[in-house]
């Protein structure tokens, strides 16, 4: 194993122990490793780093900014070990944060879904996936925190579900509606009569008994959405867009019944799992209905524009 190669290893091992994954950071880090070596580096200087992290030519610069960034984390570390090492400026890609424009779900969107996942072929899929559909559209959870959960995680008596593993390694609390509790309760019976012996813990499975996988998931919701007419060549729903829908109505609930947005928006942001409040402003500008209440608020506290 080369110098660069362990310093590498080294490395993701110290941050690993503090939380870390670094999944995608290692595969980087290990491909800059490479690339040092290959120029006959060794240790990292400013314009091999720019270079590595501008490849390959034809991405988007928010692909180039993450590679410098990882570059940057690990010449940090290295020049503790080798004065000689330089970290490059932040500033060469800059990072330009952008969001895909959601799919806003009517309340029929969502029927409508549920129902075709209900016409699924086979009967543990069929169940699976309307139970799923209807958890992420009433819950607003995370694809992979639902497909995470196991059935120790969901606590239909007390309508309460663990998740474990949400964002950032943080462990969060989301209560069930009564009607959401009985739903699932219906589900886990079909399942446990149609797989008296799973493959796993998982609390959604798959017709093998095994957890439902998320690329199966994103395929069968495409699916759904192309032949009810919503998926066009224009509009491409995502199973993200569930989780906006009901941040977005429950802004839209607390402006018409007119309580301070500002008060309850920490509640909100917990629920969803929002690190900060800020993240969950953002859907104040996802809706015309609710930039449109809001206008209308500002109109009745101020007596009209002027």
């Amino acid at each position: 194993m080369s110098r660069l190669q362990t310093h590498v290893d080294e490395y993701l091992r110290l941050r690993r122990a503090l939380g870390f994954k670094l999944k995608e950071e290692g595969r980087l880090l290990v491909q800059l490793a490479a690339y040092l070596e290959a120029a006959g580096a060794e240790t990292i200087s400013t314009e091999l780093a720019v270079r590595w992290a501008g490849l390959p030519a034809r991405v988007h610069p928010n692909h180039r900014s993450k590679r410098l960034r990882v570059a940057r984390g690990f010449a940090a570390y290295l020049r503790t070990l080798d004065p000689r090492t330089e970290i490059p400026p932040s500033d060469i890609f800059p990072h330009r944060r952008q969001r895909a424009t959601p799919y806003l779900f009517s309340e029929q969107d969502i029927r409508r879904l549920m129902a075709e996942a209900r016409r699924l072929r086979h009967p543990m899929r069929a169940a699976s996936y309307e139970a799923l559909f209807g958890l992420l559209a009433v819950s607003g959870m995370r694809i992979g925190e639902a497909l995470g959960l196991e059935r120790e995680d969901v606590d239909l008596d007390a309508g309460l579900i663990t998740i474990r593993k949400a964002k950032g390694d943080r462990e969060r609390l989301v209560p069930l509606h009564p009607t959401s509790s009985e739903a699932l309760r219906r589900y886990a019976a079909t399942r446990d009569r149609l797989c008296p012996t799973p493959r796993s813990d998982a609390f959604f499975l798959s017709s093998a008994g095994t957890p439902v996988l998320a690329v199966g998931l994103r395929a069968t919701f495409r699916e759904i959405m192309t032949r009810i007419g919503v998926r066009t060549e224009a509009v491409h729903p995502r199973i993200h867009d569930l989780r906006h829908r009901l941040a977005v109505q429950t802004l839209i609930d607390w402006q018409r019944s007119g309580v301070n947005i500002d008060e309850r928006m920490p509640t909100l942001s917990t629920y969803l799992g929002h690190v900060s409040p800020s993240d969950t402003y953002w859907y104040l500008s996802a809706s015309p209905e609710l930039m449109a209440l809001a206008a209308e608020r500002l109109a009745d506290r101020f007596g009209g524009v002027r």
